[in-house]
């Protein structure tokens, strides 16, 4: 009875695990390595798991014994500092550190913890973050003007907990914030409207959904992909509406979706400031850890370096995949270090930065209103794909790295045992048999 209550409280534990590492946008595969490990180190090699964005198995035993327990995932997602307390609790179970029960107990705490930063202090978060994007993509300071008022009233109303509204809230933020733009726009000098857009919508576009799509299909994990895929373009396409809607009550003529060059372009230092602002803004808004803000600085500094070296030195669509490359490799080394940051953190603010979610609907929007904006958006598909590609090699360089290094490790603690054998007649005889008649 006791091993019956021991699996059962383990399957529970699993479950748990797995369903906030989805609502952490981890991919399926990396859930299923953990799941795998977290098993392995309570004794469960029986262990079976089938993982997929919206449901979740975990069985136990063999055969006639098996027992399964099954999660209807959410759409739910954790903020920062959530996900902070949730891989400080996958560290402990990856050592078998914490009672099964208790890790329940600890995920249900996790799941109900208030934010650690008040409702005013959040908005304000989602302003800042607006502005810091509004300076790299849109680089005026009217433009970064405008971007904060959008950027303060769409963070209030994500402060609203309502179903109904959260599935309207992208299509009815789009409209709004199109229409004070494209109004705006006719009197005062905010250069690119549409890349303007982009800043006070940053937190509803799917580019880290299409980007880990992408890296699970690549992963064979063919049902998860294809259907984040398709999630992610849906999302695209509803903002799209909600743009071009607002285009046609205001009477936008078509060119007006053409991409624009800003009339006065800001100096280079401005982009440095965008990114300091842009850190501060994520850390607001999803009430990170104060130890975390460093670390996603860090990140973002990374990844618009490569971005902005791959771009002038191989162009615009390799570029991106070089800003993954370099971030994906960085953001895997903090989260190794004893008072690092878990990936996500830095992730997903990253994935903004590199803006394949922005491309795309910037894309989708041309390509709707005008005659070559196809080309422009199967162009920020490509941008999608080498990014998700950038992620991949960058995972790989790192696992390449860090096991090679933890050999090296491994051999240099070995080699003074080797040494002081080797004045040991018995080091010979096993090493060389044939000199003692064997």
């Amino acid at each position: 009875m006791a091993d019956t209550l021991d699996r059962s409280a383990l399957r529970g534990f699993l479950l748990g695990l797995a369903q906030g590492m989805n609502a952490s946008a981890e991919s399926v595969d990396r859930i299923r390595d953990t799941m795998t490990e977290v098993a392995a180190a309570y004794g469960g090699d029986d262990t079976d798991f089938v993982v997929l964005p919206t449901i979740i198995l975990v069985e136990t035993g063999e055969s006639d014994q098996a027992r399964v327990a099954i999660s209807s995932a959410t759409n739910a997602s954790f903020r920062f500092d959530q996900i902070a307390a949730l891989y400080e609790l996958i560290a402990e179970a990856r050592r078998g550190a914490v009672p099964p029960l208790d890790g329940i107990h600890r995920l249900n705490e996790i799941g109900a913890m208030r934010p650690r930063l008040g409702w005013a202090t959040r908005t304000l978060g989602h302003a800042v973050l607006t502005v810091g994007l509004a300076l790299l993509l849109a680089p005026t300071w009217q433009g970064a003007i405008v971007a904060f008022v959008l950027g303060a009233g769409i963070g209030l109303l994500k402060l609203v907990r309502s179903p109904t509204l959260q599935l309207v809230l992208p299509i009815a933020a789009a409209f709004v914030c199109a229409t004070a733009v494209f109004l705006l726009a006719e009197v005062i000098e905010i250069g690119d409207p549409l890349r303007l857009l982009i800043a006070p919508l940053v937190t509803f576009l799917p580019g880290g959904v299409l980007t880990t799509a992408t890296v699970e299909l690549a992963a064979g994990q063919m049902i998860s992909g294809a259907s984040r895929l398709v999630y992610g373009l849906v999302q695209l396409s509803l903002l799209a509406f909600g743009i071009l809607a607002a285009g046609t009550v205001i009477g936008v003529e078509s060119r007006s979706y053409e991409p624009l060059a800003a009339a006065s372009a800001l100096p280079w230092w401005v982009a440095l400031i965008g990114i300091l602002v842009f850190a501060l803004g994520n850390y607001l808004h999803f009430s990170a850890p104060v130890s975390t803000f460093g670390w996603v600085l860090l990140a973002l500094v990374v990844a618009y370096t490569g971005q902005w070296a791959g771009t002038v030195l191989l162009g615009a669509t390799v570029g991106g995949f070089v800003g993954a490359v370099a971030m994906t490799v960085v953001v895997f080394w903090i989260a190794s270090l004893r008072h690092g940051t878990p990936v996500q953190i830095t992730f997903l603010p990253a994935f903004w930065l590199l803006v394949p979610g922005a491309a795309g609907l910037v894309g989708l929007t041309e390509a709707v209103a005008t005659d070559s904006g196809l080309a422009d958006f199967m162009a920020a598909l490509v941008s999608i794909m080498s990014i998700a590609l950038g992620v991949m090699i960058g995972t790989a360089l790192y696992r390449v790295v860090h096991h090679g290094a933890e050999e090296i490790v491994q051999f240099a603690v070995a080699v003074p045992t080797v040494v002081a054998d080797a004045g040991r007649p018995a080091f010979w005889s096993r090493l060389l048999p044939w000199r003692h008649g064997r």
